[in-house]
């Protein structure tokens, strides 16, 4: 039966862990860390001694100290981009060909070349990697730094660098001015041409088309013909708003009755003497019917007569009113006339004005040309008097040298306190950073973490490094203690008290499977246990070495039917553990442990003593291993630490679970628990128990020697 640790939690890197690591990994560690710091000494006294000079100018744009014609504005006393611009100017080859041609470098440098001589590029080149330009912080001021085997040297080419840029500055500042005012009187003289040609042309047009103009405003005609044009389209406009109201007005008075015209026509015509009487006349005739009607019937003869007199007003009120509206008709009309008259005159007037405009415009179009000339003219004669009188004006060096380079008697390059503590850092960096590499690289079994986790198997013991043979180092050694708590954790994890044969294998050779097996069948025996020890490694048989006894018969003699049980059993110096030696194996029968005569053999065994322990073969190297398996009671797996890949030992234990093996745990083998603080805790818990084991030894010495007193 195989039991199965539950599934461990996801294992997180703790400090202690890569503390572990460097522990573990000190000797990588060291070793890399001398080799960079020895190399980084040996690299720093190997280089050349390096001096170093510095150069430092106040730069300036070009600014004269008396303004001209034109006064400069918006002198910024700082910029940036400019002064990087300057940066590259000075690492030129403008600046840096002439130094060399100053110098003579090209022979002086001549030992940089297999040639004797070097051409200008190739020491253009060298020159600038040996220089270098930058900002003193916060000014305006640029320092040049020169290095160079020769300290002397370094200074020379630092102050000769910044004279020539400085020199530079100054004939290119001049002979671009020159230059400019050289282009400027060209175009002066190209323009002047231009303009006597274009007068010649307006002249002619003048004369042709008879217009009678001067050179002087060419806009008056134009501004007298928009000033009537203008005057005409008020008029049109103010005819036209005349007529719409007029229009409107007897639009809306026609629209109405006789009764609504009469009351609203008084109060419209106030002014009108004869509608007003007419209407008070009305009202006054209405009141008096309306009185009579009260009194009397309408066949009366007083009402008749006021009722006549009532439509007689109202005759005359009504011609009155159509008077009125004709009048309002003939208003009308009038302003309808007005407004085509406006339009009529409006349209002429443009129609004259284009056909000016047309016959003009030629004429005009050339003078404004020659007006544009003429500005153009004006405005080259104004800048080359003003560069003239710029260019006679002083100005102030814009490139001043305020430190000039002295030879620094103390070499810049290298710097050996600065190498050496690179190298110091650099070498404990790469060595920390290679042994967590190695450590990543090696998939080893480390911890019980790494063996539940990929083999979901539980650790039942952890052995220490440098463990002996219990039989021969006694019961009260520091190792027996963890071989005590493997027996507990073996008794616990069996099920059953009738299982009571025991194989402990391993993945590959030399994982200390044997000495496993015997210090565990010691254990049981010391504890009084009748235990055996049966060697069924018949390929590489061991266990007889150590035990010191002859191999001569043994299991192979007793399953080949040779010898007796009774015969190929052995005793040990520890009464309660027998030995069976493998004995020699022939060659034709390879495949004794798969016999019958084996299974009755274990079943004879394990009537015979309490324990029976089986050593076997690697599982990956032979099939003995996987046969011993499936007829064992309980399997033990051993790993030896940081020795085998994991994917191995898992295969090991796949091996055992295919046969039907009952996988019991993992034994882990070899561990340096001095080293190791995953295991640090087990170191102290032996400790602890072979000093509780000490003190007990001690107590009954004491006891048997005070009753030895008594007596």
């Amino acid at each position: 039966m195989d039991t199965k640790s539950p599934d461990a939690p996801e294992s997180k890197l703790h400090f202690l862990d890569y503390w572990r690591i460097i522990r573990l990994r000190k000797t990588v560690i060291l070793l890399v860390f001398l080799l960079v710091v020895l190399t980084t000494l040996a690299v720093t006294y190997w280089l050349p001694k390096t001096y170093a000079s510095m150069a430092r100018i106040k730069v300036e744009k070009d600014v004269p100290e008396i303004s001209g014609i034109e006064a400069k504005q918006n002198y910024s006393p700082y910029d940036p981009y400019w002064l990087q611009t300057e940066f590259e100017v000075i690492q030129s080859s403008s600046v840096l060909n002439d130094v060399i041609k100053k110098l003579d470098l090209n022979q002086k440098w001549a030992r940089y070349s297999s040639t004797g001589r070097l051409q200008t590029d190739e020491t253009f080149l060298i020159l600038k990697g040996q220089m270098s330009v930058r900002q003193t912080r916060n000014t305006s001021l640029i320092e040049i730094w020169v290095y160079s085997e020769d300290k002397d040297e370094a200074a020379l080419l630092a102050n000769t660098i910044a004279d020539v840029y400085r020199n530079n500055r100054l004939k290119l500042r001049n002979e671009v001015r020159e230059a400019g005012v050289k282009t400027l009187r060209e175009q002066l003289s190209q323009k002047e041409e231009e303009a006597q040609k274009r007068k010649v042309i307006v002249n002619e047009l003048r004369r042709t088309n008879d217009i009678a103009d001067g050179f002087g405003d060419q806009t008056s005609t134009y501004t007298l013909n928009d000033e009537t044009l203008r005057s005409l389209e008020q008029l049109r406009i103010k005819a036209a708003s005349d007529y719409l109201r007029e229009a409107s007005l007897f639009e809306s008075i026609s629209k109405r009755s006789r009764e609504e015209l009469r009351g609203s026509l008084v109060t419209s015509y106030p002014y009108d003497p004869v509608l007003s009487s007419l209407e008070e006349k009305r009202n006054t005739a209405q009141q008096q019917l309306t009185a009579y009607l009260q009194e009397l019937t309408p066949e009366h003869v007083d009402v008749k007569k006021a009722q006549g007199i009532l439509d007689t007003i109202k005759t005359q009120l009504d011609k009155k009113i159509d008077d009125i509206l004709v009048g309002l008709k003939s208003n009308a009309d009038r302003a309808k006339s007005i407004w085509d008259t406006a339009e009529r005159d409006v349209m002429q007037a443009r129609e004259k004005a284009n056909a000016d405009a047309t016959k003009k415009r030629a004429y005009f179009d050339a003078k404004n040309d020659l007006a544009n000339l003429q500005r153009v003219l004006d405005a080259l004669n104004l800048k080359i008097n003003a560069e003239t009188i710029e260019t006679a004006l002083p100005v102030s060096s814009s490139v001043v040298v305020t430190d000039m380079a002295v030879a620094n008697p103390r070499p810049v390059k290298p710097n050996k306190a600065l190498n050496m503590g690179l190298g110091v850092v650099v070498g404990l960096l790469v060595g920390i950073g290679l042994a967590f590499f190695i450590e990543y690289l090696d998939t080893s079994v480390k911890t019980i973490d790494d063996v539940e986790r990929a083999l979901q198997a539980p650790v039942l013991g952890v052995i220490p490094q440098n463990v002996g043979v219990l039989l021969d180092e006694g019961p009260e050694t520091p190792h027996a203690e963890a071989y005590r708590v493997l027996r507990t954790n073996v008794l616990f994890s069996r099920k059953d008290d009738k299982l009571n044969t025991i194989s402990v294998l391993s993945g590959g050779a030399g994982e200390g499977k044997s000495t496993t097996l015997i210090n565990l069948a010691t254990i049981f025996a010391q504890n009084g246990h009748r235990c055996l020890i049966v060697d069924s490694d018949l390929r590489r048989p061991s266990i007889h070495k150590v035990l010191k006894v002859s191999n001569t018969i043994g299991l192979t003699n007793y399953l080949l039917k040779q010898n007796s049980l009774e015969e190929v059993i052995q005793t040990t110096m520890l009464p309660t553990l027998d030995f069976m030696p493998s004995g020699k194996l022939p060659s034709s029968s390879m495949g004794i442990l798969s016999s019958v005569k084996m299974k009755e053999l274990i079943l004879e065994l394990k009537r015979r003593y309490d324990f029976v322990f089986f050593d076997s073969p690697p599982l990956l190297g032979v099939s003995d291993a996987s046969i011993l398996a499936s007829e064992m009671d309980m399997v033990l797996q051993v790993i030896q630490y940081r020795r085998y890949p994991q994917p191995m030992t898992l295969r090991a234990k796949q091996m055992v679970q295919k046969v039907g093996g009952n996988l019991l745990g993992i034994v882990l083998n070899n561990i340096n628990m001095s080293q190791d603080e995953n295991y640090y805790y087990y170191s102290g818990y032996y400790e602890y128990s072979r000093q509780d084991d000490e003190s007990v030894v001690k107590d009954d010495n004491a006891e048997k020697k005070e009753e030895v007193t008594k007596a």
